[in-house]
């Protein structure tokens, strides 16, 4: 009976398992090249972790990875029940208060290296972590689609470790007893998105007012799998960071708090790229908790055990 051992934890929300021993050999190499790797060879074990019986349609996977640069703590490779992801922020917050957990990492300044560049995380006194996420820009502003029943939506193609469709016009409520209505919408405007030319966007991300005094912007974010975030999403936060900043609304350093749909909050910031006029590198920073140690078992007799996914049906 084969065994992997992970570790839970939530952040904001959104919950994060990270394999900390039984995941593939994956090499040596570059991790886009341990990404591709895993992809090709070993997506039963995405499986495995992810989706049910053992996993939920909101889980992000972390497979930890031995680093090749000497100054970073680890490598990882990021994973969800549609595929596998270039960079998760709420992850890379998780995977950090998973090595305290280990009792690996005092707070301060760590480097972690993804299929997409290297980030920095700081690990704070009170147990919040700040993210470093990669340069992120806008590619195309105020993008028109036309969606089902002849209707005309506009919003912002964006990458901030993964592709956003960011869209204010859509109308609807943001709030979680909405949820339903909010990801047929949202697949909706993804296949949109897709006729317009814009194929690589996996992410929607629906925007409005906040519920609380205290934050600046709500979003609904769908994931590629179809699930929604439940936290506000560091990547999708990031995107709409360099939004902000292209259009003049939120200057280098000004604090941006981002409420979620379930009312969590991240607080965000971003410097200017010296190395991209177009760019920013946005900080984001959050609190994620352990919720659980497991060792999760595979039965070889067991006819659903590399887990239920959509190539089930």
């Amino acid at each position: 009976m084969k065994t992997i051992q992970v570790i839970d934890s939530h952040t904001e929300g959104e919950p994060t398992r990270v394999v900390i021993n039984g995941g593939p050999d994956l090499e040596q190499d570059s991790l886009p090249e341990r990404r591709d790797r895993f992809a090709c060879n070993h997506d039963h074990f995405r499986s495995v972790v992810i989706n049910e019986p053992r996993g939920s349609e909101a889980l992000v996977g972390a497979l930890l990875c031995e680093p090749q640069s000497k100054e970073c703590l680890c490598g990882v490779v990021f994973f969800n029940n549609a595929g596998f992801l270039g960079m998760c922020g709420h992850g890379t917050m998780g995977l950090i208060i998973t090595m305290v957990h280990l009792g690996r990492i005092q707070p301060g300044m760590h480097q972690i290296e993804t299929p997409v560049g290297i980030v920095e995380a700081e690990l704070h006194q009170d147990q919040s972590v700040s993210v470093s996420n990669v340069p992120s820009f806008r590619e195309a502003k105020n993008v028109s689609l036309k969606i089902p029943g002849g209707r005309i939506i506009h919003g912002d193609v964006a990458w901030g470790g993964n592709w956003f469709f960011l869209c204010e016009d859509h109308d609807l409520e943001l709030c979680l007893s909405n949820q339903r209505e909010l990801t047929d919408f949202a697949i909706m405007v993804r296949d949109a998105v897709h006729e317009a030319g814009f194929p690589k966007v996996d992410h929607i991300e629906l925007l409005g007012a906040p519920e609380s005094d205290q934050a600046d912007s709500r979003n609904f974010v769908l994931c590629p799998g179809g699930a929604y975030d439940r936290s506000p999403c560091g990547t999708g936060t990031s995107a709409k960071l360099a939004c902000l900043a292209e259009d003049g609304k939120l200057q280098a350093g000004q604090p941006w708090i981002q409420e979620s749909i379930t009312g969590t909050h991240f607080s965000a910031s971003y410097a200017r790229d010296p190395q991209h006029q177009n760019r920013i590198l946005p900080k984001i920073r959050g609190r994620a908790f352990i919720t659980a140690e497991t060792t999760l078992f595979i039965d070889e007799k067991d006819p659903i055990g590399w887990g239920i996914s959509r190539e089930n049906d």
